[in-house]
């Protein structure tokens, strides 16, 4: 039969007369031919009848002692005496009960033998009393039902009995394994632990209570974190723990594995304010030095045992309150102590459960009795009979009903199992000490005050808390540099105000100020990006913040371009100026230059519309490693950053430093080029290029530490405060500092000097020349226009004493002795052609020489002639035609020599038309500075 079959997987090893005789002998009692026909036993109905009548009881329990567990059962036979001594002095009830007791020896096969002879060979029992061993009680348990028997067991604990579709008449007065979950659960919810971790032997008891206690944790809602199982080294399997994180850890271990388990949760420091461990509390006392077969001392298992809880059932009760037998718990075990000093036998934890147990089956018999005698009243035949099915149906309901207060608490049944009351005891230095208990009828936790003693000031937590801490912008360090930035921005507006008011004073006017003023407008708006940057999600809302990101990346980057692009702008007409020496004139005026930062505006501005437009910046968060908690707290700090980025930054970065980054280093070429100009007061292009080396190599220093400092807040924060105030007070300064110096020491500097000096080295292949250029700037160009008309009318004047000097030489040359009289006004004139050698050589110095022609006077006239003799009529000896041929004889060659040649003529050293003057020394080593380069004019 199937059922046989199911069931024979545990005899087989013990019988080996097989499954089948088994089957036949448990399940069909009537086959059996060895037995006394139960039918003629169920037929004696007279038991509930009589009073006064003994009632058998069929004890089953291990009574050798060399059996596993016989100790319990000597501990258990005085309680069951002192029971039935003590119902039978209450004479509330009409029977007596006798017991007798079977070895079943904790083994399946002897349990299963015993069993059968009791029923065999012994008198008809009402009940089953005892069950000890797990193994032989389940296997008896199975059978009962056929046999319309009800077994009530004092000391088996196993969870696999509280299957009833198993086992339907098995009950039980010591709560089960299982029942130690609720209390379990009811424990994690006093302290808000909502996060634990198991830690199982790999045997099926433990194995059970952990599925049970799965199953109570998720109707709790509490967090499973880990679960763990191990046959003999739980050391990996405890380090699984710690990895992940688990602070309360259940554990279901027997006392030979629970040293290994403290001990190693001592190496890896798993004790004390941060961790507790639960564990069950059925264990022998001093259960860690008898079964210490670690490599850890007893001292190291103690520090790490300190603090466990120990959760069991509760062998009598604490209350002391009168039971059904009208005893406390503490008198019955007054009366159990001494009859055991009498026997001379130890304890037995179970020996409340036994006793109460007694009460069980005396009650169910009586409420039995009671109603047999109330169905035999009921028969109107008087041939009232009841067969054992309908009997064992009674004394199961009855039982399921049973309800009084005994010695181990109130007794009551749930589905067979015991409601009892569960016991908290924490290990507080070397002992075990009671910290509560919990009522599973009242469902119902009750700690003992301050009896509870934690390794920390407060109870561990259930995980590694981790407090979100913002990394931010300390505030002192934010109110410095505030402040700082708010002196320069006052700086600024000073000279703001100065180069307005000061805008028509010629050093401000030759200097552009509305291209000062731009520089001023960029500064300012550079540093009114520093307090942008120093605020954070602290002070602001996330949406501010996303705001905020937009706002202060288009000023810093629109301060950024107005200022360097002032700069750059002036630098770049600087360099147009003095560097294209070709050119006749350059002039570059404040608009061009406008043109320019607005170009550069307006690319920045077609880039910033872009990335907001198609990739707006915002508010990103990240999170940092776990870190201690300063203040020794059992949290963790977890901080985290608050970041202005969006999906494509680096591309969006990258476009704006190529920009940038480029025009800063065609600025700084342009400042080193013209780094050896050197202008007086009326401009400040050498203040210029030095600003514009402070920014390049200021923002290319800043970016690069900005970027390795991203994770830390105020040390970006404070270098790039830092940079963008130093960039822009140093601007601002060399810029204007300058300016207020001369106006304070020479306001009319500016009209004391219109020289302006160039000065530029040039290296060459084997020489070094240095040239000397000067030149003017569109200030004096009105004028350069006058010298121009000069030099025009200049021309035209040497032209005509041309002219009259070739109709000289004629007449000269033509007639000798007949020479006519020259005028006095001819002197004049040939002194003016002979002062143009004033003019120095080649193009480039024509208007510096223009500018001295009109500034010095004119130069003496030829030769020694006495200005006295002039004046003197043309009858005087000095105005006779000889003076005059011999005096013409001598300046004339002169004249030739330095003016012939520069407009076509002989050479300087070809030979006179008087030939001896022409030949002389003097005239023939004149340096070639004395020519006069008109057509350069």
């Amino acid at each position: 039969m199937a059922p046989a079959r199911r069931d024979c997987s545990g005899w087989e090893m013990f019988l080996p007369t097989g499954c089948l005789l088994l089957s036949v002998l448990l399940f069909h009692p009537a086959l059996a031919k060895v037995c006394n026909d139960r039918t003629k036993h169920g037929q004696d109905n007279s038991w509930f009848t009589r009073d006064g009548e003994n009632l058998p009881i069929m004890v089953l329990m291990p009574m050798n002692e060399s059996a596993l567990m016989s100790s319990i059962s000597q501990g258990i036979e005085p309680a069951v005496q002192l029971a039935i001594q003590h119902i039978r002095e209450s004479r509330k009830y009409s029977f007596s009960l006798i017991t007798k007791i079977y070895d079943t020896e904790c083994d399946n096969a002897k349990g299963l033998r015993a069993f059968f002879d009791a029923i065999c060979y012994g008198p008809k029992h009402l009940m089953i009393f005892g069950g000890v061993c797990p193994s032989v009680t389940s296997i008896i348990a199975e059978s009962l039902e056929g046999w319309n028997l009800v077994q009530l067991s004092f000391a088996a604990t196993t969870p696999v009995l509280a299957d009833k579709k198993k086992y339907p008449n098995f009950f039980r007065t010591v709560p089960s394994d299982n029942a130690v979950n609720p209390a379990v659960v009811k424990f994690l919810n006093f302290y808000n632990w909502s996060r634990v971790g198991t830690l199982t032997q790999d045997v099926q008891r433990f194995s059970e209570v952990r599925n049970d206690l799965t199953n109570e944790l998720e109707k709790a809602d509490i967090q499973i974190a880990d679960t763990e199982s191990f046959s003999n080294d739980p050391c990996v399997n405890v380090k699984k723990l710690k990895d992940n994180d688990v602070r309360i850890i259940i554990g279901q271990f027997d006392e030979n594995l629970a040293s290994k388990v403290f001990c190693c949760a001592y190496n890896l420091n798993m004790f004390g304010s941060k961790y507790q461990w639960i564990i069950p509390g059925w264990y022998q006392g001093n259960w860690w030095e008898q079964a210490n077969s670690t490599n850890c001392t007893t001292k190291k298992l103690l520090t790490a045992m300190e603090g466990y809880i120990s959760v069991d059932f509760e062998p009598l009760s604490a209350r002391q309150i009168k039971g059904i037998s009208g005893r406390t718990p503490k008198e019955y075990e007054r009366e159990y102590s001494r009859v055991l000093q009498q026997k001379g036998v130890e304890a037995s934890k179970f020996h409340g459960f036994a006793y109460d147990g007694i009460w069980v089956i005396a009650k169910t018999l009586t409420r039995v009795m009671e109603l047999l005698r109330i169905k035999q009243r009921q028969n109107t035949y008087h041939n009232f009979t009841v067969d054992d099915r309908e009997v064992g149906k009674m004394v199961l309901d009855v039982m399921n009903e049973t309800n009084f207060y005994g010695v181990t608490g109130q007794v009551m049944f749930r589905n067979g199992e015991r409601m009892g009351t569960i016991k908290f005891n924490q290990f507080q230095e070397g002992q075990e000490v009671k910290v509560g208990e919990y009522n599973a009828i009242a469902d119902v936790l009750d700690l003992i005050n301050n009896s509870i003693r934690f390794q920390g000031v407060e109870p561990p937590k259930d995980r590694t808390f981790v407090r979100l801490q913002r990394r931010h912008i300390n505030v002192p360090l934010y109110s410095i540099l505030s402040t700082i930035t708010i002196l320069g921005m006052l700086m600024a507006g000073a000279f703001l105000f100065f180069n307005i008011k000061n805008r028509n004073h010629r050093l401000i006017k030759m200097s552009s100020p509305y291209m000062n003023n731009l520089i001023i407008l960029g500064g300012m708006l550079s540093y009114a990006s520093i307090f942008l940057f120093g605020l954070d999600g602290g002070f602001v809302s996330d949406k501010e913040f996303e705001t905020l990101c937009t706002v202060r990346t288009w000023i810093l980057i629109v301060g950024y371009t107005t200022a360097f692009g002032a700069m750059f702008a002036k630098t770049w007409r600087v360099h147009a100026i003095f560097k294209n020496v070709k050119m006749k004139k350059k002039i570059i005026k404040d608009q061009k230059l406008l043109i320019i930062v607005g170009g550069m505006l307006l690319i920045d501005l077609c880039i910033l519309i872009c990335w907001q437009i198609v990739d707006p910046l915002k508010r990103t968060v990240e999170e940092y490693s776990l870190e201690a908690d300063p203040q020794g707290r059992d949290i963790a700090i977890r901080p985290f950053l608050e970041h202005c980025e969006n999906t494509h930054m680096t591309i969006w970065l990258g476009i704006v430093y190529a920009y940038k980054g480029l025009l800063m280093l065609f600025g700084c070429f342009l400042a080193w080029e013209t780094r050896n100009v050197s202008i007086p007061a009326l401009n400040d292009s050498k203040y210029i290029g030095m600003s514009v080396y402070n920014v390049g190599i200021m923002c290319i220093i800043g970016a690069a530490v900005s970027f390795l400092t991203r994770d830390q807040p105020n040390v970006q924060f404070c270098i790039v405060a830092l940079v963008i105030i130093f960039c822009s007070t140093i601007t601002l300064c060399l810029v204007f500092v300058p300016k207020l110096i001369t106006m304070r020491t020479n306001p009319d500097a500016a009209t004391q000097n219109r020289r302006l000096k160039f000065t530029q080295n040039q290296k060459k292949e084997d020489s070094k020349t240095s040239t000397s250029v000067t030149s003017v700037n569109q200030a004096n160009t009105s004028r350069l226009d006058s010298l121009q008309t000069d030099n025009h009318r200049l021309r035209m004047r040497i032209t005509e004493l041309d002219k009259e000097l070739e109709e000289v030489t004629m007449q000269l040359q033509d007639t000798p002795e007949k020479t006519p009289y020259i005028k006095q006004n001819h002197y004049p004139d040939a002194n003016n052609i002979l002062s143009i050698r004033n003019f120095t050589d080649g193009k480039d110095g024509e208007k510096s020489i223009l500018k001295n022609h009109l500034e010095q006077k004119p130069q003496a006239q030829w030769g020694s002639m006495d200005p006295s003799r002039i004046n003197r009529g043309p009858l005087e000896d000095i105005n006779s035609p000889e003076h005059i041929q011999r005096r013409l004889s001598l300046q004339l060659p002169i004249l030739h020599h330095a003016y012939l040649p520069s407009i076509g003529g002989v050479d300087a050293s070809c030979t006179s038309p008087n030939g001896s003057p022409g030949s002389s020394p003097r005239h023939r080593h004149m340096p070639p500075s004395y020519r006069v380069m008109v057509s350069g004019l």
